[in-house]
């Protein structure tokens, strides 16, 4: 038994014993942490600049439009040149967007269409970012750690996004200025990191660019059911059930708990999300994959109607963690069915079109719901997507039996 628990141990934790990915995965738990200060911060100050919730769906939306629309350049790039490159130069882009809000912030103005113009540059950037990143980790381990480092990624990212809004709500309400510092600052250091990684083998794509090879992401992606389902299945689920955008009403509005609330707020899904993704990393899933994935997508669309109807701060937390926590779950099945079973050669393009849809589910999740509670007000436009997500659930399970009756990750019977 102790010879099984260490190697299990060593088993979990076997991502670190590889020094480029420490690197990688603290320069992402750096630029995570700031993306998280700079999003509270933003939404705070643009809802209390023009306290319409239909430009708090904007935010979403400017920022997702570029990864739509550079889709088939940006994961050739990941393809064809060093993607830790691609990663410095993309999060010194970012800290020089921070950096212009920053400027924004010092200078007084209520301009919120300048707001805009620095997210929809910040979201050309994550553009190329977002491919390089997701297909960087598996050149820095190999495949017996991989389902280690995409957990671990997981956790950073978690952590981040529990630490990050609280510190983002705590220092805009002290300061603003000093929320966008504190960002600028981090995006430097992840940048800085990143560079300390040892350049990576990668098989580089060296073919002339046709249609063919700009289509490639796509092409796998459709080949492969079980992939389109479980991507696809979290697109639809966490468009339709995501709440983020609108906190800065509910945390003004509804429960009356400032910006430190929205903050916390902000952290609660991810408290439970880094729970599950600790767990994970220590208890990969090893059986009846498809059926888990269903059953926590329907308990995140349920927690979301719970959520909506809440009137009370304590019930509206829990109610968040158990949103983090369900969709963590189908977090880490898509990640590691994406990972697995993508060659190399193709991983920047399927990761480019893999971003697409989650960007589709977050940025263009959120204008969603800034333009269903301009209409129908925030709390039911919350409630309708809670139950939106409930019927996503059973529908995919019907349209992708595959995916439903799926048991391991890796393609094992």
């Amino acid at each position: 038994m102790p010879d099984n628990s260490t190697a299990h141990q060593r088993h979990s934790f076997g991502a670190f014993q590889h020094r480029g990915f420490l690197f990688y995965w603290l320069s992402r738990l750096c630029a995570t942490f700031a993306v998280n200060v700079v999003s509270v911060s933003v939404g705070w100050q643009v809802y209390d600049m023009t306290r319409d919730p239909f430009d708090l769906g904007l935010i979403g939306l400017v920022q997702f439009l570029p990864a739509l629309l550079l889709v088939l350049v940006t994961g050739s790039v990941a393809d064809r040149f060093n993607r830790r490159l691609i990663m410095a130069l993309c999060l010194a882009g970012e800290a020089l967007c921070v950096l212009a809000l920053l400027l924004f912030t010092l200078s007084g103005s209520t301009q919120v269409v300048i707001v805009f113009a620095v997210l929809l540059v910040f979201g050309v950037v994550r553009a190329f970012m977002g491919p390089a990143q997701q297909s960087l980790a598996p050149n820095l381990v190999p495949p017996k750690d991989l389902a280690s480092a995409i957990a671990w990624n997981s956790s950073a990212w978690q952590i981040a996004t529990i630490v990050g809004p609280v510190t983002g709500g705590l220092l805009y309400g002290a300061a603003p200025e000093a929320s966008y510092g504190v960002a600028l600052a981090l995006m430097a250091i992840g940048a800085l990191l990143i560079l300390l990684v040892p350049k990576p083998p990668q098989k580089i794509l060296n073919d002339k660019t046709s249609w063919d090879t700009v289509i490639a992401g796509f092409r796998y992606v459709w080949k492969e059911k079980i992939v389109l389902g479980a991507i696809s299945l979290d697109l639809f689920a966490v468009l339709l059930g995501g709440a983020t955008a609108l906190m800065p009403i509910f945390a003004r509005d509804i429960l009356d708990v400032g910006p430190w609330g929205l903050g916390l707020l902000r952290a609660a899904p991810a408290i439970g999300a880094l729970s599950v993704a600790a767990w994970l990393a220590f208890n990969p899933i090893r059986n009846h994959a498809g059926l888990l994935l269903f059953g926590f997508v329907t308990l995140f669309g349920l927690s979301t109607i719970v959520f909506g109807l809440s009137t009370l701060v304590w019930v509206s937390i829990i109610a968040l963690i158990i949103m983090g926590a369900s969709d963590m779950v189908s977090v880490y099945i898509r990640e590691t069915l994406i990972q697995l079973w993508t060659p190399d050669a193709v991983r920047g393009r399927v990761n480019a079109v893999n971003m697409v849809f989650v960007g589709a589910s977050n940025e263009l999740g959120e204008f969603r719901a800034g333009m269903s509670a301009a209409v129908f007000g925030a709390v039911s436009a919350v409630v309708i997507g809670g139950a939106g997500t409930v019927a996503i659930a059973a529908l995919w399970a019907r349209f992708f039996p595959d995916l439903r009756r799926a048991r391991h990750l890796d393609g094992r019977p």
